[in-house]
């Protein structure tokens, strides 16, 4: 079998913290006969998954280089730092980076912040994945600084966490090959966008739905001419009336003086 006697299918990266089940429950809907594969991915390995053809396209965060990809910015995560239940950052409802500055802040290898200033106390060791530096906070090493995401992607019954108010964001994208926007990534992209499944922006029309649509008569075009009989009837009944009731009938109708 040839890739062009293939059946179609749609393969959608995501990285950790997102939750794409929203947009594959409509797509399900709409496209029933196209299969859709969900590919997990780190945050750090998504765009060269997509790059080398892993996917068709994914939800990654920015930023990603724009000479050879595209991508849609979706969203902006709350920042968030992650503590034991019993930390003394649970007496408030939010903190700055200052009030990290005596406070160890891990620093995991994945991390997709990007800071010009870390807050806080660097740790001996940077652990190698967020879920790592998550069990470091449970065990009281350090602290941990996350978008909101990963943070309920985390959690544990013992930890808790509150937003950063000037800490950098994090963006999340729909991101795909420029090269490789095809029919089937441009109907996810209009899933993404919101779309109804009438609308045709981004797709080209079929040829045959552009000729039904030609035919259809525009608003505001030609009157339907009346039915045989109607206007013949409209005179006649014009005629009878006055043949029934014209001055001669009025005349006939008035009483004679008497003499």
């Amino acid at each position: 079998m040839t890739s062009s006697d293939a059946s179609p299918s749609f393969r959608l990266a995501y990285v950790p913290g997102v939750t794409p089940t929203k947009w594959v429950r409509i797509w399900n809907e709409r496209l029933p006969d196209v299969p859709l594969t969900l590919i997990p991915v780190p945050a750090a390995d998504a765009c060269a998954l997509l790059r080398d053809g892993g996917a068709d396209a994914g939800f990654v965060r920015l930023p990603v280089d724009r000479t050879d990809l595209a991508a849609i910015p979706l969203y902006t995560e709350t920042t968030v730092v992650v503590v034991p239940k019993d930390h003394l950052v649970t007496a408030v409802d939010e903190v700055a980076a200052e009030d990290l500055a005596e406070e160890i802040v891990l620093h995991p290898l994945d991390d997709t912040l990007e800071w010009e200033s870390r807050p806080g106390l660097p740790a001996n060791e940077r652990p190698a994945t967020t879920g790592d530096a998550i069990e470091l906070v449970a065990a009281g090493v350090g602290l941990l600084v996350v978008p909101q995401s990963l943070a309920r992607l985390h959690h544990r019954k013992d930890l808790t966490y509150r937003p950063v108010s000037d800490a950098p964001a994090s963006r999340v994208a729909l991101s795909w090959p420029q090269e490789e926007t095809t029919d089937l990534v441009e109907d996810f992209i209009g899933i993404v966008r919101g779309r109804t499944v009438n609308s045709t922006r981004g797709r080209p029309q079929a040829p045959a739905q552009a000729q039904a649509k030609a035919k259809r008569p525009e608003a505001g075009g030609a009157r339907r001419k009346p039915a045989a009989g109607k206007t013949a009837g409209k005179s006649g009944g014009k005629g009878a009336r006055s043949g029934s009731g014209g001055p001669k009938a009025a005349r006939r109708g008035k009483p004679r003086r008497r003499s």
